[in-house]
């Protein structure tokens, strides 16, 4: 049979004496709470005493605490910190990167756009340009001294133009294709271009070598004029080359002449232009009638 479910103690004094003391102890604090509750109301300050002999109690304790807290927080801080500048490090170095490569590109079209304003200065000036090509490439490393433009029998190009870019002569066609044709390059050795010097005329030859540079050959042999730094132009006797046209600059004085670097570099030149050969103008005929009336005259 189940037990009772109202037990008493019975005869044990032990038992009556704790179940009235816990009695006792519940209403004495249940009546304590409710007193401290009131003092508190009624004055708060009257408790201020205890309470701070407890915060000074528990000082310690929560000093460890807040520097515990503080540490973890710092601690999460810079773990986190390094993941997340370290992303952005990275992300900043390859915009970095980027705008270096943008600002490398800018500076190349910035260049290229000077040297295309060059020439579209040459050929407003001339009117016998024929085309304005893209200079393919160029054979730097052979004896013999070409290159293919990107023009042809479709822009009107014929056998012995002259071919030239914003810095000088470059050299005249030698082969025609129908979208492309070879050039003659000025320092190939079997290239002979009449030339003088710009600031007096002394008149010369200039024959490729083969190397990039130009040997400068001169017309009246004997004390040698020329001098380090001396511009050498195109003179156009015999025609084909327009006169003036830049070619060289002298590095070395030899015996009967001197070596040339020459300005217009293949390899770094972008575009050119096609000229029509240049011929040097005809000298008009003396008036035969004019001269028989002075025969007349004299008779």
């Amino acid at each position: 049979m189940a037990p009772p479910t109202n037990r008493r103690s019975g005869f044990s004094r032990r038992a009556q004496y704790s179940n009235f003391l816990s009695f006792t102890a519940g209403v004495v604090g249940v009546v304590a709470g409710l007193v401290l509750i009131v003092i508190s109301l009624v004055s708060p300050k009257a408790f201020s005493g205890l309470r701070n002999l407890a915060s000074d109690a528990t000082e310690p304790a929560a000093q460890v605490s807040a520097e515990s807290r503080s540490f973890g927080r710092d601690t999460l801080g810079t773990i986190e910190g390094f993941f997340k500048f370290g992303s952005q490090h990275a992300q900043l170095e390859r915009e970095l990167a980027e705008a270096k490569s943008r600002l490398v590109e800018a500076r190349a079209t910035e260049a290229e756009n000077k040297r295309l304003k060059k020439m579209l200065g040459i050929v407003r000036k001339s009117d016998d340009v024929v085309a304005v090509t893209p200079l393919v490439g160029s054979t730097p490393t052979s004896t013999r001294r070409f290159a293919t433009i990107g023009a042809g029998r479709d822009r009107g190009l014929e056998k012995g133009m002259p071919v030239r870019s914003p810095l000088g002569l470059v050299g005249r066609v030698l082969e025609v294709g129908r979208s492309s044709s070879r050039v003659l390059l000025i320092t190939d050795t079997e290239s002979l271009v009449p030339v003088r010097r710009a600031k007096d005329g002394v008149a010369g030859f200039a024959q490729g070598v083969g190397d990039g540079t130009l040997r400068i050959r001169l017309v009246n042999l004997g004390i040698n004029p020329l001098r380090k730094g001396d511009v050498i132009v195109s003179s156009g006797s015999g025609g084909l080359y327009r006169p003036g046209t830049p070619m060289a600059v002298l590095t070395k004085i030899v015996r009967d002449g001197a070596i040339g670097r020459v300005l217009s570099n293949p390899a770094d030149t972008d575009y050119v232009l096609v000229e029509r050969a240049w011929a040097p103008p005809e000298k008009p005929l003396p008036d035969q009638s004019a001269s028989d009336e002075a025969a007349e005259a004299g008779a």
